[in-house]
């Protein structure tokens, strides 16, 4: 199991967290797609997949009009207001395993989610 390192803006209840492994993995990809360090890893929601919601990751050089800022792992992480009601207390995780390889979503919120793990009902 992953320690998690958690770093809280203001408010404790609208936190994300990010794992050493998670961290390392988007180190990796800003380092092979040449995304220069100063940008941010943007953590959203948006309507689709075959739960009704999916994850949405990004990168952006600077935060947007009230966007949330968190700081973890040395990482910047930015989370719109409205995508933060569906991600507080989430963990960004990455798993390498035989079976599956990408980013896990370990998120409370989640009433139910699909088989790809991407999706999921609030």
């Amino acid at each position: 199991m992953s320690e998690v390192m958690v770093e809280v803006q203001e408010n404790p209840t609208a936190s994300v967290a990010l794992t050493p492994r998670a961290a390392q993995e988007i180190r990796k990809i800003k380092n092979d797609n040449k995304i220069p360090e100063t940008h941010a890893l943007r953590l959203g929601v948006k309507g689709g997949g075959c739960s009704g919601l999916t994850y949405v990751l990004a990168f952006d050089e600077k935060p947007r009009a009230g966007d949330n800022e968190f700081e973890m792992e040395g990482l910047k992480i930015y989370v719109d207001p409205k995508s933060l009601a569906y991600l507080a207390g989430i963990t960004l995780d990455f798993s390498d395993g035989l079976n599956w390889k990408g980013f896990v979503f370990n998120n409370p919120n989640a009433t139910k989610t699909c088989g790809c793990g991407t999706s999921f009902c609030a």
